[in-house]
């Protein structure tokens, strides 16, 4: 946690040196809502705790569409809304049973988060720290399982970047994002293992993005 923290403030300070030094940019200019259609990679930062067989978790990377809404209350402090969907192809790898391909599940992981936005320049840096709702759906079991259901999961969330102003209504946007998630996993496995597994997932995702924005 004290690493991702360091992180997204050496990006924030780093992009903040570039904004001051851009004296005759835009700024805020009073619009409350704010939209971003981006780009992301989302890659998993998993591990897992397998009852029973032992072994660890494998889930793979996506890359995928964004849309996030902002409301400002004030030129400084926003809210903002996340709205993304995800699927990952999931594995348990090294376990007793050898690796055991899961399938898939998607993941909806609506994020609210509150930011600070420093301003002044055309370039606007921003942090921001909230929490995220996990939901599963779309479990499609693989070929091993004769079952596997998520749990519903709240976590932290914790996001760094800025704002490129192009004008007063269109800017470019750099985010990253880091989302503390998790779920208890229950496999059905009876018909190939003769037993019911559980296992503790951590997903931790980490959340790349790149996108442009409009101001209303």
């Amino acid at each position: 946690m004290k690493k991702v923290i360091v992180f997204l403030l050496m990006i924030v300070v780093g992009s903040t040196n570039l904004s001051h030094a851009q004296s005759s940019g835009t700024d805020t200019d009073g619009s409350k809502w704010q939209f971003r259609l981006r780009g992301i990679v989302v890659t998993p930062d998993e591990s897992a705790d397998i009852e029973a067989i032992g072994g660890d978790a494998s889930i793979s990377t996506a890359v995928v569409p964004e849309l996030d809404i902002s409301y400002f209350f004030d030129e400084n402090w926003s809210l903002e809304l996340i709205l993304a969907t995800t699927k990952h192809d999931v594995e348990a790898v090294g376990t007793s049973a050898g690796d055991i391909d899961l399938g898939h599940v998607w993941l909806l992981p609506p994020t609210l988060t509150g930011q600070y936005h420093f301003t002044g320049g055309n370039l606007v840096p921003y942090l921001g720290a909230g929490l995220n709702l996990t939901l599963f759906y779309g479990v499609d079991e693989g070929p091993v399982a004769d079952n596997v259901d998520y749990d519903t999961a709240l976590g932290f969330a914790f996001q760094g970047g800025f704002d490129y102003m192009l004008n007063d209504t269109w800017f470019l946007n750099v985010d990253i994002k880091k989302m503390f998630m998790g779920t208890d996993a229950t496999i059905d496995a009876t018909t190939a293992l003769g037993a019911t597994v559980g296992a503790d997932v951590d997903i931790n995702p980490w959340i790349f993005g790149f996108g442009v924005g409009v101001k209303l």
